[in-house]
């Protein structure tokens, strides 16, 4: 843009509606020394005057930090190692749907074998960590 003030009949870049591109137009209505209306003259088409867009810099990206993925199988596998040679065999509470649990409270199941509770999961259900990994069961 040249220092002289713009009036109607001037040239100006603009974004045309029509073509949706930055092309050359002209100047048709001034308020103050803003232009409001435009023609194209590439097409012929007259809309708003649309400011050309202003390329922002890219921004500086972080590189993306990579936290160590923890599988949840491994934690609970070493939670029974960890927990297994404490564990009572003889004091262990055969598995009843129709029993109540308290936390910590070693069972049997018939399937999964040999399990600690670990927590209340919801209204009659329980948390229990065996061999393979946490269930959720049924309880009284």
């Amino acid at each position: 843009m040249s220092s002289t003030p713009l009036s109607a009949g001037d040239y100006i870049e603009a974004k045309c509606s029509k073509c949706r591109e930055m092309t050359n137009h002209t100047i048709v209505a001034m308020v103050e020394d803003v232009p409001v209306k435009v023609q194209c003259n590439t097409c012929n088409s007259e809309h708003k005057y649309r400011k050309p867009a202003v390329k922002k810099a890219p921004s500086a990206r972080k590189p993306a930090t990579r936290r160590p993925r923890v599988d949840p199988k491994a934690v609970e596998q070493q939670q029974w190692q960890e927990l297994q040679p404490s564990f009572d065999e003889k004091a262990a509470i055969a598995y009843s749907m129709e029993t109540s649990y308290k936390l910590r409270a070693l069972i049997n199941h018939p399937t999964f074998g040999l399990g600690q509770v670990q927590e209340s999961a919801g209204t009659r259900k329980i948390k229990v960590l065996f061999a393979d990994g946490a269930k959720v069961l049924r309880c009284g």
